[in-house]
């Protein structure tokens, strides 16, 4: 299976946070399952600390393959395809990590309750 983490569900894993639920940190641990982070994470991580939003440290590139993780780059479809959503979410993050779920066409591991909401996505309850 292909998992995409949402940030909150790739943070959650990096520092052992216990609001990941068991099924979730099962998914992830399975080595049978290909684990996959987004661009648009490392991107939204390294804004929120920029700002003070969000305390990370160290790299997230580095966690990503420290785990074991694989890189999700961003390609001009998914930009095309956030955009397009006929959704009513706001959020340019949550709009890609979305987009990059069903080409990727692998689960979103999210504990967002709007995102798990959205139809077109295939999601893993994170909490």
């Amino acid at each position: 299976m292909q998992l995409l983490l949402d940030t909150h569900a790739f943070l959650w894993w990096e520092s052992a946070d216990p609001r990941l639920g068991a099924a979730a940190r099962r998914a992830i641990g399975d080595r049978a399952n290909q684990i996959f982070v987004s661009a648009a994470s490392v991107w939204e991580i390294a804004t929120k600390r920029r700002t003070g939003k969000l305390a990370f440290a160290g790299s997230p590139v580095g966690a990503i393959g420290k785990n074991g993780f694989f890189e999700f780059p961003i390609a001009p479809m998914d930009a095309e395809l956030a955009g397009n959503l006929e959704w009513d979410h706001r959020d340019p993050f949550d709009r890609l990590l979305v987009a990059q779920s069903i080409r990727l066409r692998g689960a979103l591991v999210t504990a967002d309750t709007v995102v798990r909401g959205f139809q077109q996505a295939v999601t893993l309850w994170a909490g």
